[in-house]
Order: C-alpha cells, then sequence, then structure tokens
C-alpha cells in the first residue's frame, strides 16, 4: 500500500506546503536521506499554538499541536521528492517544546508527532529515534516545533 492511499484511509490531509520565512530551503536529500526544515502548527498562515507548555498551554493541546507539525513536515517531504511514495522510512524525529519553568514532560508533548507518523507509516517504517528537548522560545511564540529526517528511495 501507499503513503498516499494510508492518508486517504486515515481521512488525513495534508496541510499546505509552508514557504521558508528565512534563509533556508524546505529540506536537502543527500546520502538517501532527506533532512526536513522544522515546522509549526499554522492556520491560515500564523501560529495556530501560542504559548508556553506548562503554563498557557496544556500538554494535551501541545501534543495535538506535535501532530499538525509533524504533519506539516510530511507536506514538506511530498513537495520536496515530488512523489511521497519515495519515503521508505522515517528515521529521526527532533522535538522543541517551549517550556514553562518547571515543565519536565516534553517526551508526552512530542508523543503527538510519533502517534502520527506511526500512524501512518506503521511500526516497520514510522519507528524511530527520536529527541525531544524543552526551550526558551520558539519562532512566533510556537508551542512546538518539529522537524523529521527521512530514508528515501532514488
Amino acid at each position: 500500500m501507499g503513503w498516499h492511499t494510508r492518508l486517504a484511509e486515515l481521512g488525513i490531509e495534508l496541510p499546505t506546503v509552508p514557504t521558508p520565512s528565512g534563509a533556508y530551503v524546505l529540506g536537502v536529500v543527500t546520502g538517501g536521506l532527506l533532512y526536513v526544515s522544522g515546522q509549526t502548527w499554522k492556520r491560515d498562515g500564523a501560529q495556530a499554538l501560542v504559548g508556553r507548555v506548562g503554563a498557557e498551554v496544556s500538554i494535551e493541546e501541545a501534543a495535538e499541536g506535535a501532530r499538525h507539525s509533524a504533519l506539516a513536515c510530511i507536506a514538506e517531504a511530498s513537495a520536496i521528492l515530488g512523489d511521497l511514495e519515495r519515503v521508505e522510512r522515517v528515521v529521526r524525529v527532533g522535538g522543541f517544546v517551549r517550556s514553562a519553568t518547571g515543565f519536565d514532560r516534553q517526551p508526552a508533548v512530542i508523543d503527538g508527532a510519533s502517534s502520527v507518523l506511526l500512524e501512518i507509516f506503521g511500526p516497520a517504517a514510522g519507528g524511530h529515534a527520536r529527541t525531544s528537548v524543552g526551550v526558551a522560545e520558539l519562532p512566533g511564540g510556537a508551542a512546538v516545533e518539529i522537524d523529521v529526517i527521512f530514508s528515501v528511495r532514488d
């Protein structure tokens, strides 16, 4: 089964491919890997989830933000590769959580990204290494940012 078919079965529609907001590209393919630039959850071009997790933003809301950010990374991959079917597997997820002082549940937030990747790509192709990091600030006050490295076919 193809990834587009799987997305359709799950009723998941990928978001619009973001436009880089600085001096970088959406992603780079090298050595059989696709490194996609980090994404936040945006709605109509604006941050959909702003605030510090553990203060203004709940873990559940932040996990939903991580899910949507991961979907933006998949949209990036599709645009860069020209065909999402070139994705062989998810290799690594980087998760950044704008955290309130004392907040230490970053892995629970980034589970939102990991879960949707596993849901789409399955355990064999979706199982991945991961980093969950608490940070002081993110672009536009976003609560969560996700980046993904994919293994790809030529």
